[in-house]
């Protein structure tokens, strides 16, 4: 019989329930959830596929992404009348945003070999301490950055001096980033030119989109002209319907708006995109749509193109045949935006020779394409940043030490498994410390019940006849 203490509860029925339920607390209550409170959201799918294709002649090069989404979305953010206010909808929250707003977009890093570590890590390298969108995001926004423009890795504000920034990007140590998005720039056939150095930048001159917003006055700055796109403003209930597509007037572009008429007779509903398209002017207009970026059967498919030489070093990674370069790619998608992306490991991109991506010669003006794709997985890279997978706390920071890619340790798979668990790392661990406490109160139970009974067989053996 088990050992009673003074209220006659056997040991063994009293420990047991409390670990079980311990055990039960700490195993069942479920780690893995959304909570937007700490900017957590994990997406239904961790990987996604991308295709690419690459072609250049004397000129130019082309870049071709095919990528799946199951409905385009084609506004970013909205100014929707409410009762005599303009009501922003469409910012970027953690995960999707709930009205369906934010565009669909494709990008891609470009290194020429100033940033050899790039070709070995990727994107990892551009996020740095304080990054917006972490848990632990800084009080001030903190975008793409290279680890070289910091003193302290650390440490998000402490910049190099603007004399050793303005060196090392004239040494090539920056990144060159092409920059698709769904409606601030596709709709006039532009994509965003930018670099990323000590933050993400434009390239100089003018952006292909600016606000539209009056914020003396509270309103819109521009409005649809009704003679050209027939009428002043988009309706609420059918964008929720999802019947706002290419063929509506889904943008407001410079010869498709007229000045904001506050006296207009405007309607609950009514929506005016918060954006102007315009065209691009200097470097930051390099980058062009060939044809036009459309969504079409499930996927998108965009071609873009740029001069080899662009003839701005300091914006952009000036390309030559037979040159080999390192590319990685992210995409947008689901009404996401920040860093609710999916990104790729580094490839090698080679024009006219072998490479993971290799451009092909052609003579002409437009690429011939065939369907031969680049098949690329891109994966949800969770709260991971350079600063902790250079540090003691990462088991690999000795590999990367080494100048081991990632590749060679980690797939697309595991390392969106890795970024996830990264997100509940500290109650992943406090779980795991619960549960370690409750295994040992089991056991301690098991072996307190037990004793009595050792006692019993031991007191036998003694008064058994030698």
């Amino acid at each position: 019989m088990a050992h009673q203490d003074k209220t006659g509860i056997p040991w063994l029925a009293l420990g047991l329930p409390i670990a079980l339920g311990l055990a039960w607390v700490t195993q069942g209550s479920g780690v893995i959830e959304d909570d937007p409170e700490r900017n957590i959201a994990i997406p239904d799918e961790l990987t996604m596929p991308l295709q690419v294709q690459a072609a250049y002649n004397d000129e130019r090069i082309f870049f071709r992404y095919r990528w799946p989404a199951e409905r385009p979305h084609i506004l970013h953010d909205v100014l929707v009348y409410e009762d005599g206010d303009w009501v922003k909808k469409g910012s970027a929250v953690p995960g999707s945003n709930p009205d369906g707003l934010h565009e669909d977009r494709v990008a891609m890093m470009l290194d020429d070999g100033s940033v050899p570590d790039f070709a070995r890590y990727g994107g990892y390298m551009t996020i740095g301490a304080g990054a917006a969108g972490f848990t632990d995001e800084a009080p001030e926004e903190v975008t793409k950055s290279m680890p070289g423009t910091r003193i302290d890795l650390g440490d998000w504000a402490s910049r190099q001096a603007p004399e050793t920034l303005q060196a090392q990007r004239e040494a090539g140590y920056f990144l060159d980033l092409w920059h698709w998005r769904g409606h601030r720039s596709n709709p006039l056939n532009l994509s965003d030119d930018q670099w990323v150095g000590a933050e993400r930048s434009g390239d100089a001159g003018r952006s292909p989109y600016t606000t539209n917003w009056d914020g003396d006055a509270g309103q819109p700055l521009w409005m649809l002209d009704p003679e050209v796109a027939g009428q002043a403003a988009l309706r609420w209930e059918d964008i929720e319907a999802g019947r706002v597509d290419f063929d509506s007037p889904y943008f407001l572009a410079e010869d498709t708006a007229i000045d904001f008429d506050p006296n207009h007779d405007w309607q609950n509903g009514d929506v005016i995109p918060r954006r102007l398209v315009r065209q691009t002017e200097g470097s930051r207009g390099d980058i062009t749509v060939l044809g036009e970026g459309r969504w079409n059967d499930g996927y998108w498919d965009v071609t873009l193109s740029r001069r080899l030489d662009t003839g701005n070093p300091l914006d952009d990674k000036i390309l030559h045949d037979q040159g080999l370069y390192a590319a990685a790619f992210a995409v947008h998608r689901n009404a996401t935006g920040g860093r609710w992306h999916h990104v790729s490991l580094p490839v090698s991109l080679g024009l006219g020779r072998d490479a993971d991506l290799t451009a092909i010669p052609f003579q002409g003006r437009t690429p011939d394409w065939a369907d031969d794709w680049k098949e690329v997985t891109l994966f949800y890279p969770g709260q991971v940043n350079w600063p902790l997978l250079v540090s003691r706390a990462h088991a690999g920071a000795p590999d990367i030490a080494e100048g081991t890619p990632v590749r060679a340790r980690h797939s697309e798979r595991q390392l969106a498994i890795y970024g996830v668990e990264m997100e509940f790392n500290d109650a992943i661990i406090r779980q795991w410390i619960l549960t370690l406490i409750a295994g040992l109160i089991a056991m301690f139970g098991v072996v307190v019940a037990l004793l009595p009974a050792f006692r019993n067989t031991s007191n036998n053996r003694k008064g058994e006849p030698s």
